[in-house]
């Protein structure tokens, strides 16, 4: 039987005349696995502040097991301005202590992208004083990680990680023996990680057994019943009040209500969307050009982000952009952006980006623009337009589409200055939807916004007619507002990746391989060298042919095939970009399209078969 850690008896929390959690018993035992859930506001952060006795309750108690010391993520960390990464992560422990402890380095790597920590000038002896609050929140949670607590609480912790570090994340939770409470916007990662889920709700949390998806079905069905329920009760007030009138009441038989399996709480919902049709309507919305990118180069200051690049986003193209931090995915919205504003005078670094002429571009940023603090809600909405065409015949008023994200008629007139930074990010996107723009760039939409309304969000999206552009380290955003992947995979160049998100996390972990072989390849020779006797053959180097018990004139032949297979990668990489190219010239002609999707399948299989036999040399080397 699992031991229980920590116990919520009979909780309530009052915010001025809000109870914002009633009365709520809960627990949390070993090896369980548990995410919390809400609309911002609802009390998911306060629930587990208490659990972590970071805050105190109104009413109620909270009881751990005694000795637990639960671990504990915050949204501000602790960590000490003045001291070092090292310091803070490692303890200051020599490098051949921990890197000889496997643990340490799979996390410094899982979270940092590399045991010397690129991005960090640095490296480990990096001040933590200067460093951005993602870089922050990446070093207190890789210092959490690194100890062995009971109980891990975290809040927010797939926050400034990319694709690959959320990926990481996950992997690593699941191998550990600590019990979990997470908070998260991220619904792959609940589904990944969590076997039981906290629904905060006006005051109430609700359990469901399962991950993310289980308890979407769950909590459908449970809004089915609820609604079964209440349109019983008022079949039986009106037969009350029917039996009032008439006299005796006859004989009913009772209404038999059968639960299907999850299939059938989804048998009325809408077909996905049909994208024959958001095509035509993009394409009497844009005409035929968009935006057309030749020969681009994108830099920030000096640095070289994206050489030679062509590219096309046609009418009603739906493209989700991955890539390393640093890549150039912003870089290149902004390029494409200014291009627009400027109708053409500014363009990048090289190149030339043309510009369709019925272009309403969008462009949501990570950063929240600032309003008035005074101005209400609905006064900022209208600031732009009173009502929406939201195409196919749809319309909106500024007050219908506040409700849709989630602003009551009460919070429509809350002064700007009063709301929450996710509730700032909503008016963001309204604001921005209510343009009607038929070009959306959106970079990290996902931030700062509760699961209910990145639902609401997604709906809008799935019917909405134009050309996107979406940049997000949210796997389940993408796959869901998206047809196609790009990726950006830092060697400045971009692809079209068929398999999604898990082909970019396959690419980037053979590149990864890739480098480590090679970076061991070049240690081993350098140190090899360094040792090697005055009077060694300069043909066969001491101790290298010898530790890979290869003879002077193998390793030769070895290291010439590894040149020549790396010659034949770059110029299948060459052939990939033009086949890349040569599909979005013919993005219309399906039969086109089927040929060279064909051809690049086969240049793909080619290209790994190569990479293969690269990796399996320098082993070797």
């Amino acid at each position: 039987m699992a031991v229980n850690l920590a116990t919520i008896e009979s909780v309530t929390k009052v915010y001025g005349t809000r109870t914002l959690l009633d009365a709520v018993s809960l627990g949390v035992s070993e090896g369980d696995r548990i995410g919390v859930v809400g609309r911002n506001g609802d009390g998911k952060t306060t629930l587990i502040r208490m659990l972590a006795k970071l805050e105190e309750p109104d009413g109620g108690r909270i009881t751990w097991s005694g000795g637990l010391e639960p671990a504990v993520l915050t949204q501000h960390d602790s960590l000490d301005p003045e001291a070092t990464i090292r310091h803070e992560v490692i303890a200051d422990r020599a490098d051949h202590e921990w890197l000889g402890d496997a643990r340490i380095r799979d996390i410094i790597e899982g979270l940092f992208g590399g045991l010397d920590l690129p991005g960090f000038a640095d490296g480990l002896d990096t001040v933590i004083g200067p460093l951005s609050g993602g870089e922050r929140r990446r070093i207190a949670l890789a210092k959490l990680l690194l100890g062995s607590p009971e109980l891990i609480i975290l809040d927010e912790p797939t926050n400034h990680l990319d694709v690959e570090g959320i990926n990481w994340l996950a992997q690593h939770l699941q191998k550990r023996r600590s019990a979990l409470v997470c908070v998260t916007h991220d619904r792959w990662f609940l589904d990944q990680v969590c076997t039981r889920m906290w629904d905060v709700q006006h005051g109430e949390v609700h359990e469901y057994e399962g991950g993310y998806s289980d308890y979407v079905f769950a909590r459908a069905e449970r809004s089915r019943i609820e609604a079964v329920e209440e349109q019983k009760r008022q079949n039986l007030a009106r037969k009350e009040l029917a039996w009032l009138r008439r006299g005796a009441p006859a004989r009913t038989s009772k209404p038999r209500y059968r639960i299907e399996a999850a299939n059938a709480l989804i048998a009325d919902v809408p077909d996905p969307r049909d994208k024959s049709e958001l095509m035509k309507f993009a394409n009497a919305r844009l005409g035929k050009t968009v935006f057309d990118l030749e020969n681009v180069t994108v830099k920030a200051g000096p640095k070289l982000l994206l050489e030679n690049l062509t590219w096309q986003l046609g009418p009603g193209d739906r493209i989700g952009l991955l890539g390393v931090n640093g890549a150039g995915k912003t870089s290149l919205l902004r390029a494409m952006r200014d291009a627009y504003a400027s109708e053409g005078d500014v363009q990048p670094a090289s190149g030339v980006i043309k510009v369709g002429k019925t272009v309403r571009l969008a462009y949501l940023s990570q950063e929240v623009a600032e309003l008035d603090p005074e101005t209400r809600v609905l006064q900022a909405v209208e600031q732009v337009r009173s009502r929406v065409d939201l195409g196919k015949g749809r319309e909106m008023s500024a007050g219908q589409l506040c409700e849709q994200f989630g602003f009551g008629k009460d919070k429509q007139w809350t002064p700007v200055g009063d709301l929450s930074g996710g509730e700032r990010r909503r008016l963001q996107l309204l604001r921005l939807l209510m343009d009607e723009p038929n070009v959306l760039f959106l970079d990290e939409p996902t931030n700062d916004l509760d699961i209910e309304t990145l639902n609401q969000l997604e709906d809008l999206l799935d019917g909405w007619p134009g050309s996107m552009v979406v940049i997000s380290h949210d796997r389940f955003f993408i796959e869901r507002t998206t047809d196609v992947v790009h990726a950006l995979l830092g060697d400045k160049k971009m692809r079209m990746l068929p398999g999604g998100v898990d082909e970019y996390l396959e690419r980037r972990a053979r590149m990864a391989a890739a480098t480590a072989s090679s970076s061991a390849s070049s240690g081993s020779s350098a140190s090899s060298g360094s040792s090697a006797p005055s009077g060694s053959s300069v043909g066969a180097p001491a101790g290298e042919g010898a530790a890979a018990g290869l003879s002077g004139g193998d390793l030769r032949a070895a290291k010439k095939e590894m040149q020549k297979l790396e010659r034949q990668i770059a110029k299948l990489d060459e052939k990939e970009s033009k086949l890349h190219t040569q599909l979005a010239e013919h993005a219309a002609d399906f039969s086109k399209v089927a040929e060279l999707d064909g051809q690049l399948r086969a240049v793909r299989e080619e290209k790994e078969e190569l990479e293969m036999s690269w990796l399996e040399l320098a082993e070797q080397v």
